[in-house]
């Protein structure tokens, strides 16, 4: 497989697209402070992004995944960090395949 200077330029040409967006957001906002609503409302960013990259993989799963997704969601309100919620998940998952097989 070749890399043609046409898909690195497109490659690059999308980084700088999302990293412009980023850094406009950040210094559109920089001296703003936002205010409890803003705040409770940024604050469940994180939640609904991991439930709209995971519910498709839910749906179109198993027993073993469903029950890897409660305790995800389990694991979410008891620690409130995604990354050990995800964790959680995953390790259960991953018991339940090898018990199974």
């Amino acid at each position: 497989m070749t890399l043609e200077p046409l898909h690195l330029a497109v490659i690059a040409g999308m980084a700088v697209v999302t990293y412009a967006s980023r850094l406009g957001g950040f210094l559109l906002l920089a001296g703003v402070e936002p205010g409890p609503r803003l705040s409770r409302i940024l604050s469940q960013i994180p939640g609904a992004t991991f439930a709209a990259l995971i519910a498709p993989m839910v749906v179109q799963g198993g027993p073993v995944e469903w029950a890897g997704a409660g305790i995800t969601v389990l694991a979410y309100r008891l620690f409130g960090q995604v990354l050990a919620a995800v964790l959680c998940g995953v390790l259960a998952v991953a018991l339940a395949r090898l018990m199974i097989a």
